[in-house]
């Protein structure tokens, strides 16, 4: 009997196991490790993952699979034994592991259909299945009995399987006639006809000379009823042909060559890609300065990749960044390239991940997730922009894009290049040590003169009178830069600082109701709105605490900017970039070609336009508030506060005209702030490590991050407690504890959160006492309501 070792679509600690299924004779010669199968699970019907197929003599009272869902595995060997990786490393269930692969339509619910590619001829046995029809429901195969012989089909690419997801992503198919008579006989019919069959026989007489060609109906120029008449009388025959949804189409990408590197380019790109000729895994830290070209490098071993017949992943942090890129990958690369990201509709995401899969393409350049792509020859993984803390999933499994390229790299044989031009400590240091190889690129392409930085101390703006939210250097340099036809970039950075409702009367804050935070003013709905639960209300016009009508919004958000702007500038034209003009598919595109075109003299943005842009005009940068992310309760915000200026000021000088950086801040003196002006990484990075050090945070210590939330408040510090007295002998002495305590957001969706942080250099342990606590608070807390997640390296500490 052979049977198949199933992991059920059910997330809970009890199921996080394989089950043993039989494999009916039917399906013996179709069902493969990769697979998803619909299995009886109690008394439901439950979609999984087939790990295993083996052969057992013992004869075991088994249930038997219902069916298969795919023909061929949708993940491979490799994707697999990655999902056991990510299991352990990410104290996940393995079913969150193995979903995390797949895009989002192949999680939705199907009906399946068998087609012919008309590639290669198929086999008679199946070509009396067919009977002259092109494509055949998966219904009608399974019951012939079929599927074995529809999988050799496949594989010699002959048939293949179409998805045809009912609830989401669905395939794009686009309906296509030919004639079926010859040229005689159509000539022959047209005369026979009746005389007021008029469109018929135009249809007809269309089709001379074009007989046995396939055309889409508006290629034809005839209409439904006129085909559908047609087809009943056997003189047309029908099929739909799928069509991949092209999420760029109408966009011409001119293609380009490579550029002649520079001696500094030279030496970076050589180790790379001598790795990548020798087949050997490694990961190098690309540092460059701003402007350095580390695309080019990129796109040049991408080219040597390529020419060995292996492919390679590109991720980059943001979709705003995921446009430009793309644009210059599909210059260089044309239809080799597939795009991921969550910009695209569930259907394009899933047309993308077929042209992967199918081996339709050779470079993939996406967000996060894009890491998973299933390539089966992987010669190189580039991560851009490797500082930044959207490549950690905030939500299970909890990955770091980074750590999953690395494992990915490790069995493919094929480098790593992690790049940036402020590499988070942790990289540096790894690459200081030599775990990484460093490779640096200490100037701009063609020499170009980093921007000059001017600090500008908002304290003494204030005492000098200047209540306006631009510094008069600033506000000088924005009106040279208008009457110059040149473009500027003004930068809030908004984290942590938003716009709210006090009352000037008595102090009240308008709070959400169901954390403790204060919801966030939106001008143009007059909202108020709460970015952690997303309930909303109408903005009140008197202090529902003392009646006052001293109730305003404080704080800066871009639309006051922008208002700010226009009447200190009237003539120039802003593109703003942010949350709320953003929100439609594809505005991240037309905004930034519109900037392109030199269709605005400003473009003003939150974190979404600080790095990765790069516009020849750009002369100013300004930074209006640099210091705001600086006093948030994370032992990162110096990190990344430096990071952001770098990058922003980066935007400025790129091409032959030379850039200026103002930034505006009420901390001048911080070190942060005055060592990005200097575009100075090294001193960052030793005073920095100075401060990690005292402090006992990474890269000299690992962390983990144990969250306990309940709608009680006794019950969550109660839990964490004895979290904290269960763990702490398990522990060697070198490690920490901090907590438990309150978190710094002590209420999200009425549900109370405590917190406790263990910092650790080495605890072999540490795992499966983690492991155990979840296993423990997984079977008790479905009773009582209570929840514990535990976060290995957390990003987020609120």
């Amino acid at each position: 009997m052979k049977t198949a070792s199933v992991i059920v679509d059910v997330a809970a600690m009890q199921t996080d196991r394989p089950f043993d299924y039989e494999i009916p004779d039917r399906w013996r010669e179709v069902i493969q490790p990769g697979m998803r199968v619909i299995v009886p699970f109690g008394p439901r019907h439950v979609q999984g993952f087939v790990l295993d197929v083996k052969e057992e003599t013992e004869g075991r009272k088994l249930k038997p699979i219902i069916e298969p869902m795919d023909i061929v595995p949708v993940l491979n060997e490799e994707l697999l034994s990655l999902a056991d990786w990510l299991t352990i490393e990410s104290l996940c269930f393995k079913i969150s592991a193995l979903q995390v692969m797949l895009p989002a339509a192949m999680k939705a619910k199907y009906s399946k259909v068998i087609r012919k590619t008309g590639e290669q001829p198929i086999h008679p046995e199946m070509e009396t299945l067919f009977n002259n029809r092109e494509e055949i429901p998966w219904e009608e195969a399974a019951d012939a009995g079929k599927l074995a012989h529809i999988r050799k089909e496949v594989k010699n690419g002959s048939l293949e399987v179409i998805y045809s997801v009912k609830s989401k992503g669905r395939k794009k198919t686009v309906r296509m006639v030919k004639c079926t008579l010859s040229d005689t006989e159509l000539s022959e019919t047209v005369e026979i006809m009746a005389k007021n069959a008029v469109k018929q026989k135009e249809a007809l007489l269309f089709f001379s000379g074009r007989t046995n060609q396939w055309l889409t109906l508006k290629e034809t120029g005839i209409s439904s009823a006129t085909a559908k008449a047609l087809i009943e009388k056997g003189y047309l025959q029908e099929k739909q042909e799928e069509m991949y949804r092209d999420p760029h189409s109408g966009q011409d990408f001119e293609s380009d060559t490579p550029l002649v590197l520079t001696e500094n380019q030279k030496e970076a790109i050589t180790p790379i890609l001598d790795a990548i000729n020798e087949g050997t895994s490694g990961t190098f830290l690309l540092h460059g300065v701003t402007g350095s070209g580390k695309t080019e490098i990129y796109l040049q071993s991408i080219s040597r990749v390529i020419e060995k017949g292996q492919e390679a992943i590109v991720l980059v942090p943001e979709i705003s960044l995921t446009p430009q890129m793309t644009e210059r990958f599909k210059r260089r690369f044309g239809n080799d390239v597939a795009v991921l990201h969550s910009g695209l509709s569930i259907g394009e995401k899933y047309d993308e991940w077929r042209k992967i899969s199918r081996n339709e393409v050779k470079v993939v350049v996406g967000a996060r997730s894009a890491v998973f792509a299933p390539f089966q020859n992987i010669g190189l993984i580039i991560i851009d922009e490797e500082h930044e803390t959207s490549y950690k999933q905030e939500e299970n499994p909890r990955y770091h894009a980074r750590d999953v390229a690395i494992q990915r790299s490790a069995f493919y044989n094929c480098p790593v290049i992690l790049g940036s031009a402020t590499p988070s400590l942790e990289t540096y240091a790894r690459a200081k040590k030599g775990v990484y190889t460093l490779l640096s690129l200490e100037s701009r392409v063609n020499d170009r003169p980093l921007p000059a930085v001017d600090i500008v101390d908002m304290r003494e703006e204030l005492r000098e009178g200047n209540r306006s939210m631009f510094s008069r250097s600033l506000f000088d340099k924005l009106k040279d830069r208008l009457e110059k036809g040149e473009q500027t970039v003004l930068f809030l950075n908004k984290r942590g600082y938003s716009s709210f409702i006090i009352c000037r009367d008595c102090g009240y804050v308008a709070g959400c109701p169901n954390c403790d935070v204060s919801m966030t003013y939106h001008r143009h709905r007059h909202q108020l709105k709460c970015h952690y639960c997303g309930y909303e209300e109408l903005a009140p016009s008197v202090c529902p605490e003392c009646g006052s009508e001293h109730i305003r919004h404080f704080g800066t958000g871009t639309q006051k900017v922008e208002e700010e702007l226009l009447k200190l500038l009237p003539q120039a034209r802003i593109i703003r970039m942010d949350v709320d003009t953003t929100g439609t598919k594809g505005a991240h595109e037309r905004l930034l070609r519109k900037f392109a075109d030199k269709e605005a003299d400003i473009l003003l943005g939150t974190q979404m336009i600080a790095k990765g842009l790069d516009f020849p005009h750009i002369t100013l940068v300004g930074v209006l508030s640099a210091d705001t992310m600086l006093h948030l309760p994370d032992f990162r915000s110096s990190e990344k506060t430096f990071q952001l200026l770098t990058q922003v000021s980066g935007r400025a000088g790129r091409h032959t005209l030379p850039g200026e950086v103002v930034v505006q801040t009420y901390t001048p003196e911080h070190y942060s702030i005055q060592l990005a002006a200097e575009q100075n990484y090294e001193s960052f990075y030793q005073q920095e490590m100075m401060m990690r050090k005292m402090g006992g945070y990474p890269p000299f210590y690992y962390l983990a991050l144990i969250t306990v939330s309940h709608e009680e408040a006794v019950e969550a510090a109660s839990a964490a407690n004895k979290i904290v007295t269960k763990i702490t002998p398990s522990l060697s002495p070198a490690a920490v504890i901090l907590g438990p305590v309150a978190s710094p957001i002590a209420r999200i969706n009425n549900r109370y959160r405590w917190q406790c942080l263990i910092k650790y250099k080495r605890e072999p342990n540490l795992t499966d006492v983690l492991k155990e606590v979840l296993e423990h608070y997984s079977k008790k807390g479905k009773s009582n309501g209570l929840m514990v997640s535990i976060d290995i390296h957390p990003y987020v500490l609120m």
